[in-house]
């Protein structure tokens, strides 16, 4: 988890000038989501490319996600190698990394930690996505990272990994992107390409880049700007995301990000504390979350169907239910999961992942399956 360090930074006091630019570019109408170049010779595989629900069968399938690895080297030479053979058994419909592709401190943002993640997602037999993480990018301001400018960091994930609207891996499909400049990089407004969107045989996927150290609010750097043009961005791609899989009429949706927001106020020592009916965080830290959770809410109370909430960041495995309503009543159509990350506290690889089986026909749509990675596995004491 990141060390997150009270700032004397108020996310609401936004420029006039910054909001207004950034609500002038959400009502610029944009016929759908764009998508950007197909192929290039960066990809390797085999060729297999297709569009997102072009296969008419409906059976049942699985899907693999995993994150915040690896952190050390004996996880990126042995872990991880581990972990994408394990994979690559499984014969799954595609996988998703949710972010953080190396340690929070004491580990250079260079450009090999991209280069690296580049080669482990493209050696996934299925089509492989990836939402940055806050190690990646947020953080890398640190001094103990290198000291880079973190948008620079992100601009440069943004060209290296998601620079054509294809998923990672041997097998590829083409997804949705969010072409609308929202998005602040060094030059200024920039597409969200980060952010995907893709539907396989009923349920629709989406990518977003929600980030932990209070979503860049807080910690070596905080950035009041991009922070408010990504969350508008990151609202309006959820809206979207509902929107699609109305229109679709698909039977559940899965969102995933990197950063653990904190529900409610059970959890400081992994996440923000936060008033689980009002959504405020109660914890004095600058709260990057609040709005977008709320209207997140709105969406999944009106959806009425399962909506799964993937994340990273506190590397704590878990599945669990905790969004409430204004009221205090349990969304029970809601599941938060959090994937298993990095845990050398164990003292061991401990490189695992989620398995998920997907049947549109079945009344929840999503059963989780964790994933111990054989050739990862230790004695228990």
């Amino acid at each position: 988890m990141m060390l997150r360090i009270s700032r004397s930074v108020r996310p609401r006091r936004q420029s006039p000038l910054i909001r207004a630019f950034v609500v002038s570019l959400l009502a610029v109408s944009f016929a759908g989501a764009m998508r950007i170049g197909a192929s290039d010779g960066r990809f390797n595989g085999r060729g297999d490319e297709r569009d997102d629900d072009d296969r008419d069968d409906d059976a049942g399938y699985a899907i693999g996600l995993w994150g915040d690895l690896p952190y050390s080297p004996l996880q990126a030479t042995i872990g991880v190698p581990n972990l994408i053979s394990d994979v690559n058994q499984q014969h799954l419909e595609f996988t998703v990394h949710d972010g953080d592709l190396k340690a929070g401190s004491n580990s250079p943002c260079s450009d090999a930690v991209y280069t690296q993640s580049l080669a482990y997602l493209n050696a996934m037999e299925a089509p492989a996505m990836f939402t940055p993480g806050d190690n990646d990018w947020t953080d890398c301001d640190r001094p103990s990272n290198g000291g880079f400018s973190s948008l620079e960091r992100l601009d440069h994930e943004r060209q290296l990994l998601f620079n054509t609207s294809f998923s990672f891996g041997q097998r590829r499909i083409r997804q949705k992107v969010q072409m609308t400049p929202l998005c602040l990089g060094v030059g200024g407004p920039v597409p969200c390409v980060e952010n995907r969107r893709w539907t396989v045989r009923g349920v629709t996927y989406a990518t977003l880049n929600i980030q932990g150290s209070c979503n860049n609010l807080c910690d070596t750097a905080p950035d009041p700007a991009e922070w408010f043009a990504r969350n508008q961005a990151d609202i309006a791609w959820m809206h979207e995301t509902f929107m699609e899989a109305l229109a679709r009429r698909s039977a559940a949706i899965m969102f995933i990000s990197q950063a653990n927001p904190g529900w409610d106020m059970s959890d400081g020592t992994r996440a923000p504390l936060r008033n689980p009916q009002t959504l405020a965080e109660a914890d004095g830290q600058p709260d990057g979350f609040q709005e977008f959770l709320v209207a997140l809410r709105n969406e999944v109370i009106a959806f009425r169907k399962p909506v799964a909430y993937v994340h990273g960041d506190s590397h704590y495995f878990r599945v669990d239910k905790p969004f409430l309503d204004a009221q205090g009543r349990r969304l029970e159509n809601f599941t938060r999961v959090e994937t298993f990350g990095d845990n050398q506290a164990n003292g061991n690889n401990d490189v695992n992942w989620l398995k998920v089986l997907v049947d549109a026909h079945s009344r929840e749509v999503f059963s989780y399956q964790q994933q111990i990675v054989p050739g990862n596995r230790t004695a228990v004491p």
